[in-house]
């Protein structure tokens, strides 16, 4: 990460770690919106939400570089929303297809903080995320582009989070294949950094909890097991970050996948070091480790399962130079 970047990580941290919301995040689930849109609109005072709009629609036109970076510390601190669609998904889209009907003017809605937005792309994506929240839902099947109404909500294994049907109204683009290709790999990218940010959590609270929680006249922090435990979830925490950060420079297919299978893996074994820890309060709704657990949960097979990223690694890898290679999923 770049001094630039580790500061603007810094002043965003700070910024969540003051405005509860952990707190925003179980409102949203009880179906109270607005903590979590007022956080929103605090994200937007802070360029959040103009990090990927193109700078000719009063956005930032950031490196997706820094959307990693504020996509990780918006995991860090379970803030409830479609942050993967609204953030990088939809701006990547819209950007793609700026000159297709009102793209240019949902853009500027979104850098200003004005528009949250939701995508579903069957079958990688076959629901849109909150739904209720979002003032655009968007529909894309092969290479059409629509505007979508929301149908039936269906509960997420993470409460702060629905999935909605969502049934096509209005063709906004044609022939836009290449267009849904690039949003797809920008929300695989920003869930990417979600969940990286989601297992520092739980790691940072495993290890606040070890050093506290007592068992035989020691803390459980002191014996080598759950050393050995924590340690490895900061090695794969470690080890996936230089993959997301090479998948943010380089935007391949590849680099992308691999980040994603990374900090999957990553964020889960985090999760399930978290709950041993923790012991059976880990498994309460009431603490606020539930709200990490689930949201790993629900952000590991979201935009593409760990067997689908690798089977694409594995396909990208073994196409020979000058051959074409089976289509892109």
């Amino acid at each position: 990460m770049t001094g630039s970047g580790a500061e603007f990580g810094a002043v965003l941290h700070d910024m969540l770690a003051g405005a509860d919301a952990p707190g925003a995040a179980r409102r949203w689930a009880d179906g109270d919106l607005g903590p979590g849109l007022s956080l929103w609109r605090r994200l937007a005072g802070l360029g959040v939400t103009a990090l990927a709009v193109p700078e000719k629609r009063g956005g930032l036109g950031a490196s997706p570089l820094a959307l990693v970076v504020a996509c990780e510390e918006l995991g860090h601190h379970a803030v409830p929303g479609p942050v993967a669609e609204s953030l990088a998904a939809v701006p990547a889209l819209l950007a793609a297809l700026d000159d297709a009907g009102p793209c240019g003017e949902w853009l500027a809605g979104l850098a200003a903080g004005d528009l949250i937005a939701t995508l579903a792309v069957p079958p990688r994506l076959p629901f849109a995320a909150d739904a209720g929240a979002a003032g655009l839902v968007l529909l894309a099947e092969s290479d059409v582009v629509y505007l979508a109404d929301s149908g039936a909500v269906h509960r997420s294994v993470d409460p702060a989070r629905s999935l909605s049907e969502v049934h096509a109204r209005q063709v906004v683009a044609r022939g836009a294949a290449d267009a849904v290709a690039r949003a797809l790999d920008f929300g695989a990218l920003a869930c990417s950094a979600q969940l990286l940010g989601a297992g520092r959590a739980l790691l940072e609270a495993s290890v606040r909890h070890a050093s506290v929680r007592v068992q035989f006249g020691r803390p459980v922090g002191a014996f080598q097991a759950v050393k050995h435990r924590l340690a490895d979830v900061a090695i794969g925490l470690e080890f996936a970050r230089p993959l997301l950060d090479a998948a943010a420079m380089t935007l391949a297919a590849r680099d992308v996948s691999a980040a994603k299978v990374a900090c999957a893996d990553a964020a889960h074994r985090a999760a399930r070091a978290a709950l041993q820890v923790h012991g059976a309060i880990g498994y309460t709704a009431e603490h606020d480790l539930s709200l990490w657990l689930t949201k790993v949960r629900a952000l590991v097979p979201a935009w593409g399962s760990p067997a689908e990223h690798r089977a694409r690694v594995i396909q990208e890898l073994t196409v020979k130079p000058g051959r074409p290679g089976p289509p892109r999923a």
